[in-house]
């Protein structure tokens, strides 16, 4: 059986969240304590340390022939997936048990929840060695690729997720796209093996049971072959590798609307998995439309600039910048021109307000 059952699913992300997590800022120091105290049927195991010596752990759960490897965070300002994952964990300890037993008498779930501690303690992608992870496949210069190369090669799991979020600005015509997935390519021609097909057949299943929530938010990220890339390389070496992107839902900038429908990809797929057979049901996949980069934060319509005696709108993004322990959104002009074909989170019609030249604009900012 799937866990399928929309209702029911919806009822869960709200149910079964972490309250000790929240936002955008979830560092090692936010986790440690739920992970030192999740119960006995979770495998807690301390495999190593980040480049400054936080720990970095592996949390196994189940007993089924199918091992599926989830992390998160290998981009530390990246925390959606991490709170998804910490909302399964009161899932699989507090829901219905007869669900749940028979989860894990099909599969083995292994989760690294938080690769890059260093980069969530300094929210930035890269790790405390300007590493990027998610481009440290092949070298594995930096200590934390090293440790979930290590995982990897000890699970040797069928399935694998990658959690990553993704900014505000990727859009589905016009709207954001709140959720994102990609069956990375194999090599660089991009064909669609007969493990990206299974790859592809997760995928599916999640959309369908995500589109009726959000219909129109869901997209698929570029399959663009990036040869250190984990994801491209796990799939190549024989792991299904499912990508999931937690982006922008209208006002939520914290990401805690779009943790829940991650919450809910997350478990659509895993228990697909647990129960297909033959996954053959792959080509929703491509009806998926590809992400777009046209969302913005804020957009000013209709400004006259005076000196060119012209028509504009102004673009806005938000800079997110760690201040005193807290995530703050500086905004920044990003676009000075027509932006009909955009859409953004708050939309301001000026009505023809003057302004000089482009340097006045930044006056807009200040409000």
């Amino acid at each position: 059986m799937y866990t399928s059952d929309l209702n029911n699913t919806i009822k869960w992300a709200s149910q079964y969240k972490e309250e000790k997590l929240f936002g955008r800022y979830v560092t090692f120091a936010a986790i440690e304590p739920i992970l030192k105290n999740l119960p006995n049927q979770f495998n807690v195991q301390e495999i190593g340390h980040s480049h400054k010596g936080v720990p970095i752990y592996k949390i196994n759960i189940g007993e089924g022939e199918t091992k599926i490897l989830i992390w998160t965070q290998m981009h530390g300002n990246e925390s959606t997936g991490t709170k998804a994952v910490f909302d399964l964990f009161q899932w699989l300890v507090n829901a219905d048990s007869k669900v749940i037993s028979q989860l894990l008498k099909a599969c083995t779930l292994v989760f690294v929840p938080m690769l890059n501690p260093d980069g969530a303690e300094a929210y930035t992608r890269v790790n405390a060695q300007n590493i990027d992870l998610n481009r440290d496949a092949v070298d594995l210069i930096a200590p934390e690729s090293k440790l979930l190369n290590a995982v990897l090669k000890g699970v040797n799991p069928k399935f694998c997720f990658n959690l990553h979020d993704q900014r505000t600005i990727f859009s589905i015509d016009k709207k954001p796209a709140s959720i994102s997935f990609l069956a990375p390519s194999e090599e660089e021609s991009r064909t669609v093996t007969r493990g990206r097909e299974i790859t592809m057949a997760v995928i599916s299943h999640m959309f369908e049971t995500l589109n009726p929530l959000i219909p129109g938010q869901i997209g698929r990220y570029t399959d663009e072959f990036y040869p250190t890339a984990t994801g491209d390389n796990f799939q190549k070496a024989g792991h299904h590798t499912i990508l999931i992107e937690a982006g922008h839902f209208n006002d939520d900038y914290d990401r805690e609307v779009v943790r829940q429908l991650n919450f809910i990809a997350l478990l659509s797929g895993i228990t697909f998995i647990a129960y297909e057979i033959e996954f053959n049901n792959f080509e929703t996949y491509f009806t998926i439309p590809n992400n777009e980069k046209k969302y913005l934060d804020i957009i000013y319509k209709n400004i006259i600039l005076s000196e060119e005696n012209r028509m504009i709108d102004v673009g806005v993004t938000f800079k997110e910048v760690l201040t005193n322990g807290k995530i703050t959104f500086i905004p920044e002009i990003k676009y000075v021109t027509d932006l009909s074909v955009y859409n953004a989170n708050q939309i301001i019609d000026k009505k023809g307000e003057l302004f000089k030249n482009k340097a006045s604009l930044f006056q807009l900012l200040d409000k």
